[in-house]
């Protein structure tokens, strides 16, 4: 009878890791090859992109809580705790060199595998359809004297609806988030009415609990593909709070450039005519309207400044203290590494395209100031 030999540590096998890997390599490649045949990438994001992006959205919508936050924390505690396992599996048992080439590979396929995704459930919106070209409203040249009138109605507008909304014994807005974010599923239903291309899934906006560490990260919202949910930070002032929520369910319902995205979230929220919505919106409208009024005239701003009422004033200070302090590295990494992804979808201003709705809010805009005159 001869003797039982000892059951051998199984060798790790690279051939998983390797086949996922050139499988999302080949996705991203195709992704990027086709970027600008425009018919394929319009047909993809109307007819797979789309679908799958709204019933995501009206599954995650049967519950309250962000399945993006939760599907995230999971992930992190799933790879930290492989990670570990796998670093000690390294260090106790042999193949030493092969393991650890396992661990690179698997990583990086992880990576890979997320990106591709990433890339079919959102980077084909940027190549095939945007709100500009479906509803005919495009950027234009626009002149300094349009850019004051335009700037001016904004801010008549903030100061109509901040006396609509409820202050504290300092002056500053004090929004109810909650019901902000319950009312969000109805946001868009008036605008859609004549902007079917805005059509989406009718689920409020999600709150995201680790808020803070999206305030360190520069973050104020998020859309997540994976799960087709609008995400907005809760810890910010509430001020910008509702216009957020407005700008993440734009991108929920299909609006890929953030420049686009700013544009929709204000022009929805006014259609609206709910006080939090329209006070915040116009707010935002008017922040990167005076920021570009600045560069163009400096004194024709301080003049529209100077009448501004003093809830306003309150509300911009509360806001810029704030964010004064988050102002550190993490802050300073994230808005360079999302700056580079912006870049990498040929969105050529990157994170200065939030500000370019400037344009857009002008040509839509200007109709409205002359009819004030």
């Amino acid at each position: 009878m001869g003797l039982k030999q000892k059951n051998e540590p199984k060798k790790p096998s690279i051939r998983g890791p390797v086949i996922a890997s050139c499988a999302a390599l080949i996705m991203i490649a195709l992704q990027r090859i086709f970027k600008d045949h425009f018919p394929l990438m319009h047909t993809l994001s109307r007819s797979f992109t789309r679908p799958v992006l709204r019933y995501l959205a009206e599954l995650t919508g049967r519950v309250d809580f962000s399945v993006a936050e939760l599907l995230i924390l999971l992930t992190v505690i799933t790879v930290v705790i492989w990670l570990i396992a796998s670093i000690i599996r390294l260090i106790v048992q042999p193949e030493k060199r092969r393991r650890f080439l396992c661990i690179i590979l698997s990583l990086l396929s992880f990576v890979l595998c997320v990106y591709a995704g990433f890339c079919v459930l959102w980077g084909v919106y940027y190549y095939g359809e945007d709100f500009s070209s479906n509803s005919g409203i495009y950027a234009r040249n626009i002149s300094a004297d349009e850019l004051r009138s335009v700037t001016a109605y904004f801010a008549d507008l903030a100061n109509q609806y901040a006396e609509q909304i409820p202050r504290d014994d300092q002056g500053r807005y004090q929004a109810n988030r909650e019901e902000i974010l319950k009312k969000s599923k109805d946001l868009y239903r008036e605008t859609v009415e004549e902007y079917p291309e805005l059509d989406g899934p009718e689920v409020a906006a999600k709150p995201f609990h680790f808020s803070k560490l999206l305030s360190l990260m520069d973050f104020t919202g998020f859309f997540f593909p994976f799960t087709g949910e609008a995400n907005v930070n809760i810890d910010f002032p509430p001020s910008q709070f509702a216009a957020t929520v407005a700008h993440e369910l734009a991108h929920q319902r299909g609006v890929a450039k953030e420049q686009e995205a700013n544009f929709c979230a204000v022009l929805a929220s006014l259609r609206s005519g709910d006080p939090d919505y329209c006070y915040s919106a116009s707010l935002m409208a008017y922040t990167y309207l005076g920021n570009a009024l600045y560069d163009a005239d400096p004194q024709a701003l301080k003049e529209i400044q100077n009448g501004l009422c003093d809830g306003i004033r309150a509300d911009m200070a509360e806001n810029r203290k704030y964010w004064e302090r988050y102002e550190t590295p993490v802050q300073s990494v994230s808005n360079a590494v999302y700056e580079e992804f912006l870049y990498s979808y040929d969105q050529d201003l990157g994170l200065k395209s939030y500000g370019a709705c400037v344009d857009l809010l002008v040509s839509y805009y200007l109709d409205d100031t002359m009819a004030e005159k």
